[in-house]
């Protein structure tokens, strides 16, 4: 329970970085560029904070579980995404790392598509 509540501070802190960054940017253009941004920092951020967190032993636990899981989490799920991409490549799995890669923006953009369908139904 308690890693939960870590979880569940640092990602809300996490989302309203990203709302303030998507505040900030404010982008009236046809490029997402606030949403590139706060991805990019997010990858930046994620692949920091886990080769650092790994390499010295000034996180413990809880504040890997804060930072990584929660506070990167809350500000963005493409972090997540790419580190695991990162690994696959790393790891010598092109496969699935292609299957990953092409299945995650594939199905997100149908699961989009299906939200807003499915919402103009209700």
């Amino acid at each position: 329970m308690k890693q939960f509540l870590i979880v569940f501070i640092g990602g809300g802190l996490g989302s309203g970085l990203r709302f303030l960054v998507g505040k900030i940017i404010n982008s009236n253009y046809s490029f997402p560029f606030s949403t590139f941004i706060v991805n990019m920092i997010g990858c930046l951020t994620i692949g920091f904070l886990i080769e650092w967190g790994s390499r010295s032993n000034l996180l413990d636990q809880n504040q890997k579980i804060f930072l990584i899981t929660g506070l990167c989490g809350g500000f963005t799920t493409f972090s997540a995404f790419a580190h695991e991409n990162q690994l696959f490549l790393k790891s010598g799995d092109y496969l699935l790392f292609t299957a990953y890669t092409f299945g995650s923006i594939l199905i997100g953009i149908l699961a989009v598509v299906a939200g807003v369908l499915l919402a103009k139904q209700i």
